[in-house]
């Protein structure tokens, strides 16, 4: 054989490979089908925590996360959505599961599915970066507890995590636990670590409402782990309503969070800097509430610098409109709930969420209005919280977020 006939016959075997290679590739993707026009995200939440710059932070080696959260639509397929967003390097998923919860850490004996990336049982996200599993043929009930385990081999580093999640999850002793009934807990966590999003296949013309705020969306407040934010009642409504056609609803609020500016590193981004990857990113979102800006209110009056004005919030909230209205979307603006009583309630700042409440109700640039302030107030003393619906004057109870959500005009999404 000469020279060239080698070269050739070594060229064809590599170019007949890479054909094979590449194909199996293309065969893989389409089998995974990411791009059906069904998936709709079922849950999602949003990362708050920010790296801290100088200080220790808590890591995870040799342990499986179980995080719990709760459905909106169900499904007959799902997939995950994990983000090393705020991570300080790549981070290692050793596996993952998802299950149906029974209590606590527990999870329902035989309903545990693994969850693979690319096919393989581990994946590396890169710093900054987002991932989709593969989806998994799996029932998810619509309103029900399910369980999501990772198994984090290597030293963890900064856990991209949205801090305060109103819900207790689980860090197991030492070990892949990802598919264990009984997780062995070492210690309990408020965090949703790394999990930002579920979405299902669900048949229909089913779309999404992202609720955005605070943490008055967050659900501070409520039950902890009773799933009693008023998101929760919402889309408790929406099922129960046949007259409406079915709806996601997803939680985009994070406690502390601000429209036009940042103060913990617990609270996240503020809202304009953070709404493209925690709103619009989101499958199948066609309407949002949206319920933000006490917090730019009150929050200054605790540190240095000058206080926010009812025009800044304002303007913020120009700018999510427009980038809503962009994607085709509605956005309907809930007005801003009475603090009066609260640690950081002035009467400066009262004037300011008049100002900005008016904006709201009679600005009409929003596509509608849905009056949470009417609903929670008390009506001998509008400026303050009706106190069978708050224990610290700012958050809503149980009682209080159940208030807002059956006020809510189902109209507006008929």
């Amino acid at each position: 054989m000469t020279l060239i006939q080698h070269l050739t016959r070594q060229l064809l075997q590599t170019t007949l490979l890479g054909f094979l290679f590449f194909n199996n590739v293309i065969v893989q993707v389409q089998a995974q089908d990411h791009s059906d026009s069904r998936w709709i995200t079922t849950w999602a939440t949003s990362p708050s925590s920010l790296l801290p710059i100088g200080e220790d932070y808590e890591i995870v080696e040799n342990q499986t996360l179980r995080l719990i959260v709760h459905s909106s639509v169900g499904g007959d397929s799902v997939r995950l959505r994990l983000a090393n967003y705020h991570g300080d390097q790549p981070i290692h998923i050793g596996a993952a599961s998802i299950a149906l919860q029974v209590e606590g850490s527990s999870i329902q004996d035989g309903s545990s599915e693994d969850v693979s990336f690319s096919g393989a049982q581990s994946v590396t996200i890169p710093r900054g970066a987002v991932i989709l599993s593969d989806p998994v043929s799996f029932i998810v009930p619509e309103l029900s507890n399910l369980a999501v385990s990772l198994y984090i081999p290597n030293p963890s580093g900064f856990l991209t995590a949205h801090a305060l999640s109103n819900q207790t999850n689980y860090i197991s002793e030492a070990g892949n636990h990802s598919s264990s009934t009984n997780l062995p807990v070492a210690s309990e966590s408020p965090a949703w670590n790394l999990l930002t999003a579920i979405d299902v296949i669900k048949e229909g013309a089913v779309t999404a409402i992202a609720t955005v705020g605070d943490s008055i969306t967050d659900g501070w407040g409520s039950t902890l782990s009773g799933n009693q934010r008023w998101p929760n009642h919402f889309a408790r409504r929406l099922f129960a309503d046949s007259s409406i056609t079915n709806f996601a609803v997803v939680n985009a609020g994070i406690s502390g969070n601000r429209v036009t500016t940042e103060g913990n590193l617990l609270f996240g981004q503020n809202l304009q800097a953070r709404f493209e990857r925690d709103v619009l990113a989101l499958n199948k979102i066609t309407h949002i509430v949206l319920l933000e800006g006490i917090n730019d209110i009150g929050m200054p009056s605790m540190e240095a610098g000058e206080p926010i004005t009812a025009e800044e919030i304002i303007a913020g909230y120009r700018n999510i409109i427009a980038r809503a209205h962009a994607r085709d979307i509605k956005i309907f603006g809930a007005t801003l709930t009475p603090y009066e009583g609260a640690v950081y309630y002035t009467e400066a700042g009262e004037q300011v969420r008049q100002e900005v409440n008016r904006f709201i109700r009679n600005g009409r640039e929003f596509d509608g209005v849905i009056d949470f302030d009417a609903v929670v107030q008390d009506p001998n003393r509008p400026v303050r919280i009706l106190p069978i619906f708050t224990e610290d004057n700012l958050h809503p109870n149980d009682a209080g977020y159940k208030a807002m959500a059956d006020a809510i005009n189902l109209d507006l999404f008929r």
